[in-house]
């Protein structure tokens, strides 16, 4: 299905970019950066990320897999997702006065930091999430439903332009790696599994999916 796999590849762009993001930031604190690139950076994440990416997740897949799929939009793995969408805008909000002012003092950088790190922690954890679990298993309830294609829309002009400063801050800001993050595939890993989500199984799983468990356990 070309609209998942566009959406697996524009992953593997924002994650870049956030790894990118934190090399920024690193930087800004020491005074080596741009403040001009501080804009930049929110702009890729609000205008690619959010207003491109992040809409068409919500508009287009998570829409077919409530009509044409009947799964829940409230609760369980579509309602997560659509609030870590609307958690992560609000994070943006409070990074951006931030990352655009000229000078910083003390207690500025270190709020920057903390922002930055738990923006992408929480956008890593999300990403994770929806490659591992919510994309592949969205593919195949769809198909199940005689789904195989989904339409999607090009870039705007300025999406476009938002994707060009992600691409070009790449280039100017390496990306590093944050070795303090735990992260992987598959509900157990995802933060909300256990508190706001029950699990894939418990959540989207129906009658005959649950009768044909059994049979597919692994037997000594």
């Amino acid at each position: 299905m070309q609209l998942i796999d566009d959406l697996v590849a524009e992953h593997d762009l924002i994650e870049r970019v956030l790894e990118s993001m934190r090399a920024f930031v690193d930087a800004r604190i020491q005074g080596g950066a741009d403040p001009s690139d501080g804009v930049r950076f929110i702009r890729f994440f609000r205008i690619f990320a959010g207003h491109f990416h992040h809409a068409r997740e919500e508009g287009i897949l998570f829409a077919a897999l409530v009509q044409k799929a009947e799964l829940p939009a409230d609760r369980g793995p579509l309602a997560v997702m659509i609030a870590d969408h609307a958690r992560m805008a609000g994070m943006l909000d409070q990074m951006e006065p931030l990352f655009e002012a000229l000078v910083l003092d003390p207690a500025s950088s270190d709020r920057m930091q903390d922002l930055a790190t738990t923006y992408s922690h929480a956008l890593w954890h999300h990403i994770d999430a929806e490659n591992s679990v919510l994309l592949p298993e969205s593919r195949e309830r769809l198909r199940r439903h005689h789904v195989s294609e989904l339409p999607s829309r090009p870039l705007s002009a300025e999406e476009l332009e938002a994707r060009f400063c992600g691409e070009d801050l790449l280039a100017k800001y390496p990306p590093i790696r944050d070795t303090e993050v735990l992260r992987g595939d598959g509900c157990v890993l995802c933060p909300a599994f256990g508190n706001t989500c029950r699990g894939l199984e418990r959540e989207w799983w129906n009658e005959w999916e649950w009768e044909e468990f059994p049979d597919n356990m692994p037997r000594d």
